[in-house]
């Protein structure tokens, strides 16, 4: 039995939350842009528990902007996906399995532009969501006339200037914008490309000041890991559970976070997100982009290295060893989390930690190392150098594990041939690559496998950090010692040493 709207009735409700028939009938308010599972496991899923809830009363129409993947699967299910929530929350396992039904319909760009233009018309929109991957925010010289324009931002501002003309212009017209692609300032950047784009494309000036004074671009920050569809196992085994076949079943982990840059009147608009507390509307949403890039994300990048040095594939693996827990936990809580260069509450910032700690843990995730040190280089710079410098300012010290993270930083980052335009390390006899844009300043810095000279160079490097790092105090020498540590003693070694050393303080 394939999911759908009139199978809904042979569904056991015991097994999986279903949507009332009203719920088909609600106006369509959304206009989303994309198709992806971080759409459908939190934006998709907020706005269905509001609508079950009676809050928000209304509906998706998709966007299909690529070529790849198919659309049909939404058609087949009349857009009807089932989320599987796996989790830890509090130590304590989370297990639920809902039939979302926020989608109304799925168009494609390519096929369907006339019939997306026409859902401009349609009183009732209110919303635009996107998550076209960090490069769909991007200028392209567009032309707006094509059917369709090529890039999202392009798309945009065809439907919005097709809104405009529909509604002559009026205040009420115009929409809240809220993309969820992975780039700092989203809201800002995506609202500036689009009004140069609106000048490039000579659009009238009356609708530029429409674009400008009457519709709302918002900054957002989206949290929560949604691997997509299960391996074939995993999909075949919940199928039988449930009772029915889903070709969209996607899985995500229990927490959520949605942060929305935002007043009173985004408020208004965006009203489900009074259905989960997990959607924050607040004028500034800088406090929850440092707690993701610092204790998530910082955490991540300073502890791939560590455990592929130290034989862990995925993360769950690595939570699972005692040691490697008790490492992770010391890095975030006890060297990270106090040392964000931001003026944070120590229980929220440890509250964030203990929850990122049971994220981390969620065996139902599988989350490879290797994935994580994809842009190492950057995301070390973006995420770790802050911390470290505020950790030895406020405590004239450099951090125990911080330098146990940098130290296998340097040794995972040591090429040892290049095949292509890829670059090779190599762990146990095992190759590896080395997805890192700087990878070749590595390939030169160690070719005649000084540990201090590479230390010294790639720290003292500024282009690389933006700073001088080797003028931290002692920094070069101890990320020396412990490179040497590692090499002779193991990683396993030397995280018990750390591990052990804090205990005795």
């Amino acid at each position: 039995m394939l999911l759908s709207r009139y199978n809904l009735k042979n569904i056991s409700a015991d097994q999986v939350s279903v949507p009332d028939d009203a719920i088909f009938e609600l106006p369509e308010k959304v206009l989303q842009f994309g198709t992806g599972v971080l759409l459908r496991g939190l934006p998709d899923y907020f706005i269905d528990k509001a609508n079950k809830k009676g809050i928000f009363n209304g509906r998706i129409v998709v966007v299909k902007s690529t070529d790849g993947g198919d659309a049909a699967a939404f058609d087949k299910q009349d857009s009807l996906y089932t989320l599987c929530i796996r989790g830890v929350e509090k130590g304590h396992e989370v297990k639920k399995n809902i039939i979302c039904s926020s989608i109304s319909r799925v168009l494609s760009a390519k096929q369907d532009w006339n019939t997306i233009l026409a859902c401009a018309h349609n009183a009732d929109l209110q919303i635009v969501i996107s998550n076209t991957t960090e490069v769909g925010i991007e200028l392209v010289n567009d032309d707006i006339r094509r059917l369709p324009p090529v890039s999202y931002p392009g798309k945009l501002l065809a439907f919005l200037h097709e809104r405009y003309k529909a509604f002559q212009g009026s205040a009420e017209s115009g929409l809240v914008i809220v993309p969820t692609e992975l780039i700092s300032e989203n809201g800002k950047k995506l609202e500036a490309i689009v009004l140069e784009l609106a000048h490039l494309n000579s659009l009238d000036e009356k609708f530029i000041e429409w674009l400008e004074q009457h519709n709302q671009f918002c900054n957002s920050l989206v949290d929560r890991i949604v691997p997509g569809k299960p391996d074939a196992a995993t999909r075949s085994r919940l199928q039988e559970e449930l009772g029915y076949q889903d070709d969209l079943l996607t899985m995500s982990e229990a927490y959520s976070l949605w942060a929305i840059e935002g007043n009173e009147h985004t408020k208004s608009i965006l009203s489900f997100a009074a259905a989960d507390d997990s959607v924050v509307i607040a004028p500034d949403i800088t406090l929850f982009k440092e707690l993701k890039l610092r204790l998530l994300n910082g955490t991540h990048t300073l502890s791939c290295g560590v455990a592929i040095l130290a034989g862990f594939t995925t993360v769950k693996e690595a939570m699972a060893d005692p040691q490697m827990y008790n490492f992770i936990k010391g890095l975030m809580k006890e060297e990270i989390a106090v040392a964000i260069p931001y003026e944070i509450p120590a229980e929220q910032s440890l509250d964030f930690a203990d929850k990122v700690l049971d994220r981390f843990s969620n065996p139902n995730i599988e989350h490879l190392w290797l994935s994580i040190t994809l842009n190492y280089t950057s995301k070390l710079k973006m995420r770790i150098v802050q911390v470290l410098k505020k950790y030895v300012e406020l405590y004239d010290t450099v951090p125990e594990n911080m330098v146990i993270g940098l130290a296998a930083y340097l040794l995972f980052m040591k090429p040892l041939r290049k095949e292509g335009n890829v670059y090779f390390g190599e762990l146990s006899g095992q190759a590896y690559p080395i997805n890192d844009d700087k990878a070749g300043l590595f390939f030169a810095a160690w070719k005649h496998d000084q540990p201090n000279e590479v230390v010294n160079n790639i720290l003292s490097d500024a282009s690389l950090w933006e700073t001088d790092l080797s003028r931290i105090p002692t920094l070069v020498e101890k990320i020396t010692e412990k490179m040497e540590e590692i090499r002779k003693e193991g990683m396993h070694s030397v995280i018990k040493k750390a591990i052990n050393k804090k205990s005795e303080v």
